[in-house]
């Protein structure tokens, strides 16, 4: 066990979630996650992961290992929670072969 703790490696650099957390609290960051979402992002866990980062690289402990670890499992749950954009075609439609209207007006 003790072998496998000292090889493991954050997934991420620690300069990154520095980087992250910078780039969060920007003011054309936060500008633009209030127009998108209508509020400002929280930055905090970024900073937490940072300072985490740190405490790992100086005590290799488990607590902050663990830490990074669920910070991590919680961001790529997130990004799987969301839907496709585009449905995707099982087949293609059943006109596809035909010309298309191009000198007529389209309905509206």
């Amino acid at each position: 066990m003790d072998g496998s703790q000292s090889q493991w490696r954050p997934p991420r650099a620690c300069e990154v979630y520095w980087s992250e957390f910078k780039h969060c609290k920007s003011l054309l960051n936060r500008f633009h996650q209030y127009y998108t979402h209508g509020k400002a992002p929280d930055c905090q866990q970024w900073k937490e992961d940072f300072n985490s980062c740190k405490e790992w690289e100086k005590n290799q402990s488990a607590h902050f290992r663990e830490s990074l670890q669920q910070s991590e499992r919680k961001r790529v749950a997130e990004q799987k929670k969301f839907s496709p954009v585009w449905e995707l075609r099982q087949t293609p439609p059943a006109d596809w072969h035909l010309p298309l209207n191009q000198g007529k007006p389209q309905d509206s």
